[in-house]
């Protein structure tokens, strides 16, 4: 097996580096270091998901130990599930959200394809929708608000799906474009290997983008399920991210731009997001 660092290989990417904020200033003191255990967890488990030097069957077995280590009292095979698992006790939050997340990187450990729109979201519904629901549980808010937390953490996992396209294929062969609506535009997956999108992807990213729309519209909903303001003030901020980013990935290409928004837009969004969560 080849050797990693303790539980993962680091990626590079942190909090800091996130499109979004993770456990920000804005989420309560004493919850923020539950937040960042998941965050961690996640972040480990993820990377192995995507390290380059690992088969799929070395992948899986990886992060079966973060489950196992998840659940079960005595372990510390992995320390990041360990510190989770802690955290999880303390708080009462359950442990399905977890595992869901490492459903989602066991299938990124060996498909590499994904159908249509419907094999997608599906994905995003492992990927991404655990996370919000684990920070709502965090802040005792139920199920009811699970449909705008569903729609907004999927839209953001697009969002970087969209952003990442190129080298998500150069780097890992992994494309989460749906193949028939990129046939449908008569596009080509080879497409992705360009120094700018062709006519087909082009219009097939605006297809995705269209598709989220009434994500981002249900997404819109989701502070006015939380009674605690910090974390309705980042889930406002979260969500006019979302909207401008979407907005701004109609205007430029992925291939040959850096599509991220500027400290500048990211500070208008912030003021924006905090606005609306006084309104």
């Amino acid at each position: 097996m080849t050797e990693l660092a303790p539980s993962g290989t680091a990626s590079g990417k942190n909090r800091g580096t996130e499109n979004f904020p993770v456990g920000s200033w804005l989420i309560r003191s004493d919850l923020r270091a539950h937040v960042h255990a998941f965050y961690n967890f996640a972040r480990a488990a993820d990377d192995i998901s995507d390290h380059p030097l690992l088969d799929g069957a070395d992948k899986i077995a990886r992060l079966d130990k973060f489950a196992a280590t998840l659940t079960d009292p005595s372990s510390v095979v992995v320390p990041e599930a360990a510190r989770l698992r802690e955290s999880l006790r303390q708080t009462g939050v359950s442990a399905q959200h977890s595992l869901d997340l490492l459903t989602a990187f066991k299938r990124d450990a060996t498909q590499r394809r994904y159908r249509d729109w419907a094999d997608l979201i599906d994905y995003c519904m492992y990927s991404a929708a655990p996370v919000g629901r684990h920070v709502l549980a965090l802040h005792e808010v139920g199920a009811e608000a699970w449909p705008a937390n569903d729609a907004l953490c999927n839209a953001l996992q697009i969002i970087n799906h969209i952003q990442d396209c190129a080298d998500d294929y150069r780097e890992l062969d992994r494309v989460y474009i749906p193949q028939d609506m990129l046939a449908a535009h008569k596009g080509q997956i080879g497409d992705l290997s360009g120094d700018r999108a062709t006519e087909g992807l082009r219009a097939t990213l605006m297809a995705m983008l269209d598709q989220m729309e009434p994500m981002v519209t249900e997404a819109a909903k989701l502070p006015a399920f939380i009674p605690d303001f910090r974390l309705k003030a980042e889930t406002s901020i979260i969500c006019v991210l979302a909207e401008r980013l979407v907005a701004l990935l109609r205007e430029r290409d992925p291939l040959c731009e850096n599509v991220k928004l500027t400290k500048r837009e990211k500070i208008a969004a912030l003021l924006t997001g905090l606005r609306r969560a006084w309104l």
